[in-house]
This record gives structure tokens, sequence and C-alpha cells, in this order.
């Protein structure tokens, strides 16, 4: 599993930049400095031999990238591609097995070049939702988590090949039909009628009538 050797750990403090470590250090004056050693074999302490450890990997990867696209776009309202692209990486990271779990397929060795490949597009992807992060473009964003998600999907089916996972097109079915729900239910709120007043303000008008008309009501009653 070359490519995990590669790139397993790019959570973990320090990245590897080819051959070098970067790493930040105190400077003796209260703060930070970055420093460029050469890169350790593992730095991770990881058993990179562990024919599960991808496990533990790709789910951390997809978990920090769902972290990142959610600061994004908390501040507005969700479309449905983005409320669907998000799902998506929830109904892949759910339930996650632990790589010492039982019950796990042990890979093969054409399943581990498999594995190889999907991190070596998973990083891909990543480099390129990094740069769309600094570019502020969260339609890319959007696209590129789905795209995340399926390699992750990719990986975990060969550890667990009898739990079915959801397919995005499944995922973004659901979530347009509860999107067009909403919407309708907004629209139907504010709908102007003749006079000029929303669905919302004549409803609360009504009530307000209605809370008055049953006051008189009592108050008729006590005399």
């Amino acid at each position: 599993m070359g490519r995990l050797r590669q790139w397993a750990g790019a959570r973990m403090n320090g990245v590897q930049e080819g051959m070098e470590w970067l790493d930040e250090r105190e400077d003796g004056a209260g703060g930070m400095t970055e420093v460029v050693s050469d890169a350790p074999v593992n730095p991770w302490g990881l058993d990179l031999d562990d024919p599960f450890i991808a496990l533990r990997l790709t789910a951390e990867r997809l978990s920090l990238v769902r972290y990142v696209f959610v600061v994004q776009i908390e501040d507005g309202i969700a479309t449905a591609g983005q409320r669907a692209s998000l799902e998506y990486a929830d109904a892949v990271l759910i339930g996650w097995p632990d790589e010492h779990a039982k019950g796990l397929d042990a890979p093969t060795d054409e399943d581990r070049r498999t594995i190889d490949e999907q991190i070596r597009l998973m990083e891909e992807y990543v480099d390129k939702f990094r740069t769309m992060e600094q570019d502020g473009d969260i339609d890319g964003m959007t696209d590129t988590l789905i795209r995340i998600t399926e390699r992750v999907a990719r990986v975990r089916s060969i550890y667990q090949p009898k739990f079915l996972l959801p397919t995005f097109a499944e995922i973004r079915r659901v979530v347009q039909d509860e999107w067009d729900e909403d919407m309708g239910k907004i629209d139907s709120d504010t709908v102007m009628n003749d006079n000029g007043e929303s669905g919302l303000a004549k409803d609360v008008q009504k009530a307000a009538l209605d809370a008055d008309e049953a006051g008189r009501g009592t108050d008729r009653a006590s005399e």
C-alpha cells in the first residue's frame, strides 16, 4: 500500500512536502516558527503494513473535508446540491468500523491495489478542494466533496462488502424531494393576494382576529 506511506496522516501534526517535513516549533521568543527537515519514514507512529489502516485514514480524511465544507455553508441556506453532498458524506461515514473491528474482510492483493488507487484519487480531489476553499468556490467544493466521498465509499466496500451504501444519485433524489417540499411551504407563506398581503401575514392577522373575537365572547358571557 505504497500510497498510504506517502499520504498517511495528512491530518496529523506537520505536512509532508516531497522529501521534506514542514513542522512548527517554538522559536524561543514565545512564538512559533516553521522548520523544514528531512521527512521521517513514519512520523505518525502508524503500522503502515496493517492491511486495515486505510479504514482509519480515509474516514479521518473525509471527516475533515466534511467539517471544512460545513463551515463554508453554515451561514447561508444550503442548496439542494449542498445538502445532498453533505448527507452523502454522512451516509458513508455512519457506523464506520474501527480498523480492529470484527467481521471485516481482509483485502486481497488486488484489493490493496484498488485501495491504493482510491487513496491516490482521493488525495488529488482533496488538493482541488483545498484550492477551491481558498478561492471561495462553494459549487466546486460541493461537487468535489461528492468525488472524495465516492473514493472513501469504495474503500469501505472492500472491507465491508455486505454493508450496503447508498449512491449519491439516491441521496440526491430524496434530498431534492425534501427541498422542493420545503420551498413549496415557503412560497405558500410568502405569496401575495390581491390586497398585497402575504399568506403568512394573512394567517397572523386571522389568528389575531380569532383571539379578539374569543375575548369578546367571554366578555358577553360574563355580563
